[in-house]
């Protein structure tokens, strides 16, 4: 019997057709001796980083070159599945992580059983767990799994009868997979590490392996007690380790789900089925590069990116890595030919597809639709009410010094809602980057129908989603120049990734890129109550030991993002949840009030400013 290495000789043949973009799998070879097809095709359908995102988000375009089409929605997902299906029985569907968190209101308001129930009816067969999964702990996740309602919020879990789904409710019917999180003190996985799918192909029975997992450094981008008790092993290690019991289980096709990825070095829009640059330099191309020479095909996500690549697996053999954008606007139509004899891929065959509104040829899915509309109907009171007006777009775009229009809002209503003693004193705050999440607020008028300049509560929420609550604490001087420093790569503990901060109005500081570890904060200073002090001069901390209060919103406070000199902080005071102090702040700013104006003087912009000259927020 050929080697597993010499049974995948045609691979990477075919990945060349598969990046042209030809969904076609290799004509069927006949047995001599029965007359049966020798091969047979599975296909397997993926998706990545759906959030949630049950309504179309916009419209979308495949590439340069064509034109931007309705895209999106659970219904046409469901749609586009189906017809999948009808055509191909043996048809897997699969989720590459961020199934649910970061959502939009409609599910995120409902604790997300929205989509469990959608996906449910869509017809998911795996999730790999992602970071966000674990935005509300790991016990919420597996309510997720199991089922049953939130053990605090009696209103708003457990609306089957209002929307037509069961109650209690009823889980998830895929399985979350994760392999490589496992529990520390007994080593058992929080979930499966990986589901089998055993089919029939052309009269014989075929097995394929589906593990799944989360990036290894999830619990640096989720609040830490959310994963308190849990280890996130190396993914390359955790996937090698498992092949021998799979290959024991007479399983010779083996796909990875990984929340992890890369991107294409493209100009915007990119080609969803393009490769621009190999993802050279990304996390994912390292892991793929350790991987067991067995694995067939690598699904990804985390990035938000859309890619169809080929890269080596450690045995030098090259594999399809597939991504397939986010928000549901894309699905990842993969052929696998299978020989039904060694039971292993022979060819693969991966095309990324808009899911396409507007394609007559796809029928969605009434009940998916009816469901959506009904969430749609308990939410749009709250949704479409108005909090606050805006003068002009505050976007979370960043500029070359990392500064966010969108951010420095957030960070000015979390130091409004804990400035007063009574709520924790503060003198400055300051949000994560990652919290602020798309577009930012729009001055353009919404189907909501607000109006230009109004800002809605729907809004509000989709740019910051995730529920954390305030905390205010004490730090020092030295403690704040620390934080600062630490959100540069490798800097004080920081992951190769940077991280900058969105200050509150007052605080103000220069950075240098340029300069080691500890000295990149060039300048800062901090103005309460028309006071300036300076805290950082010339690289140099100023009254080291000096103390004030600072706001953060929990996931920092724990340590997320890397900023573990939060953890340090003294004398914490919790607060609010994110959201209504955000709702809160813009009320001073709701008609008949002048607007919110990100270009308004008094905000004291820039906030951040850069000196080594480089032209991109790194």
């Amino acid at each position: 019997m050929p080697s597993h290495s010499a049974r995948h000789a045609l691979t990477a043949i075919a990945m060349g057709v598969a990046l042209i973009g030809c969904a076609s799998a290799a004509a069927p070879s006949n047995d001599a001796k029965t007359g049966k097809p020798t091969t047979g095709v599975v296909k397997i359908l993926a998706l990545n980083d759906f959030h949630g995102q049950l309504e179309s988000p916009g419209t979308f375009r495949a590439n340069v070159d064509s034109p931007a089409v309705p895209a999106g929605g659970a219904d046409y997902a469901a749609g586009y599945i189906a017809a999948a299906r009808a055509a191909n029985p043996n048809t897997i569907v699969v989720s590459a992580g961020d199934l649910i968190g970061a959502s939009p209101l409609v599910s995120a308001l409902f604790h997300d059983e929205p989509t469990i129930e959608v996906m449910n009816r869509a017809g998911l067969d795996f999730n790999a767990v992602g970071n966000h999964e674990f935005d509300d702990g790991k016990d919420e996740l597996l309510r997720m799994q199991r089922g049953g309602c939130h053990p605090t919020d009696t209103a708003n879990s457990c609306r089957g009868a209002d929307v037509g789904t069961p109650v209690p409710f009823e889980g998830a019917k895929f399985r979350f997979l994760a392999a490589n999180v496992v529990h520390k003190n007994s080593g058992r996985t929080l979930f499966a590490p990986y589901g089998i799918k055993k089919l029939d192909v052309n009269g014989r029975s075929v097995k394929i392996a589906f593990i799944g997992m989360t990036l290894k450094d999830t619990p640096q981008i989720v609040t830490p007690s959310g994963v308190k008790g849990l280890v996130f092993n190396d993914e390359a290690q955790t996937v090698n380790a498992l092949v021998p019991q799979l290959r024991a289980q007479g399983v010779e096709s083996i796909v990875v789900l990984i929340h992890q990825g890369g991107v294409q070095t493209a100009p915007s829009p990119v080609d969803i089925n393009g490769c621009v640059g190999g993802l050279e330099g990304s996390p994912i191309k390292t892991i793929v590069g350790q991987l067991d020479g067995a694995v067939d095909l690598v699904v990804t996500g985390h990035t938000h990116a859309a890619y169809n690549c080929q890269l080596p697996l450690s045995t030098g053999r090259l594999i399809p890595v597939t991504s397939a954008n986010t928000q549901g606007r894309v699905l990842t139509d993969i052929d696998l030919t299978i020989d039904t004899k060694t039971r292993d891929v022979t060819q693969t065959v991966a095309l990324n597809k808009v899911v396409d509104r507007s394609n007559v040829g796809i029928t969605p899915d009434a009940q998916i639709a009816s469901i959506v509309a009904a969430y749609k109907t308990l939410s749009t009171p709250i949704a479409n009410r108005v909090i606050g007006s805006i003068a002009r777009d505050v976007l979370n775009t960043r500029d070359a010094a990392c500064n966010m229009p969108a951010g420095d809002l957030i960070a000015d209503s979390q130091l409004a809602a804990t400035a007063a003693p009574d709520f924790g004193g503060a003198q400055l705050a300051l949000m994560n980057p990652g919290g602020v999440r798309n577009p930012g607020f729009i001055y353009a008028n919404s189907p909501a129908n607000e109006g230009d300049g109004n800002v809605t509560y729907g809004e509000s929420f989709t740019v910051q989603p995730f529920g954390n609550s305030l905390v205010t604490m004490t730090l020092t001087t030295q403690q704040i120049r620390d934080v600062l420093e630490q959100q540069f790569p490798n800097c004080f503990g920081q992951t190769t990734f940077a991280r900058v901060l969105l200050p509150s109005n007052g605080l103000r500081y220069e950075w240098d890129h340029n300069q080691a570890c500890g000295a990149k904060v060039r300048q800062a200073t901090l103005t309460v109550g028309g006071v300036t002090e300076t805290l950082v001069s010339n690289g140099e901390v100023v009254q080291g030991s000096r103390t004030w209060r600072v706001t953060v919103n929990n996931f920092l406070a724990d340590g997320g993002d890397g900023f573990t000199v939060l953890k340090g902080g003294t004398n914490r005071l919790g607060g609010a949840q994110d959201i209504d102090a955000l709702e809160r702040y813009l009320t001073a700013f709701k008609a008949p009030n002048p607007p919110y104006d990100p270009l308004d003087a008094n905000l004291g912009k820039p906030r951040i400013v850069r000196l080594d000259g480089g032209t991109a927020c790194p």
